[in-house]
């Protein structure tokens, strides 16, 4: 099996996808309604919609499911570090970087320093990611 770091990894590659093909429809959708005569309209819809739609995705799914699609894909689950489920709060918090994808490598970069393979956000938050195949 391979180890909860790889796991995490291609759930967040996974969520990748499931949020730019949702990105892409409501963008898309967007550019219809707002100007219906330019195909090119959709790529000005892109820097509104991908922080909006990725905070919603990550945030709605940890806090009602415990996990995004990918997570669960990966059989893994968001909980507190009292093995309850995580609050409104916690989830905003733990996926504030990952507003534009990017700046999450620094929030591991930074956890990794300061503690082992724990995101910054989580330690914050009192979160943590579990593997539910054991």
């Amino acid at each position: 099996m391979a180890s909860l770091f790889t796991r995490r990894f291609l759930a967040y590659v996974i969520d990748f996808f499931v949020v730019s093909a949702f990105m892409w429809i409501v963008s898309y959708l967007l550019s219809i309604f707002v100007n219906p005569y330019s195909s090119y309209t959709v790529y000005m819809y892109f820097p509104y919609v991908t922080p909006v739609l990725t905070l919603i995705y990550f945030i709605v799914l940890e806090k009602i499911k415990g996990a995004t699609v990918g997570k669960a894909l990966m059989y893994l689950r968001v909980i507190s570090r009292n093995g309850y489920p995580i609050s409104w709060i916690q989830a905003i918090i733990r996926n504030l970087t990952k507003i534009y994808w990017f700046p999450v490598i620094f929030d591991w970069a930074i956890g990794k320093i300061i503690r082992r393979d724990e995101r910054i956000l989580g330690v914050i938050t009192k979160t943590i990611v579990v593997n539910e195949i054991e």
